[in-house]
């Protein structure tokens, strides 16, 4: 069994709370208060967890 590699593991830690801090700070000079669900979208496009795209001529309302 592999041993855990903490220093991966606290500048993991690290960089959320960074990225916290600087949601928050963004967030106050807007003017707007800061909640904990004022998440920034994904930056690479990707979607939530378990919300997959209906398969094509499934679901939604378009002509038959």
């Amino acid at each position: 069994m592999a041993t855990p590699n903490y220093g991966y593991e606290k500048r993991q830690r690290e960089l959320a709370k960074k990225k916290k801090k600087e949601e928050k700070l963004r967030a106050k000079a807007a003017g707007k208060p800061y909640t904990e669900t004022d998440e920034a979208p994904a930056e690479d496009g990707a979607q939530e967890p378990g919300a997959q795209p209906a398969p094509p001529g499934e679901g939604g309302g378009g002509a038959t």
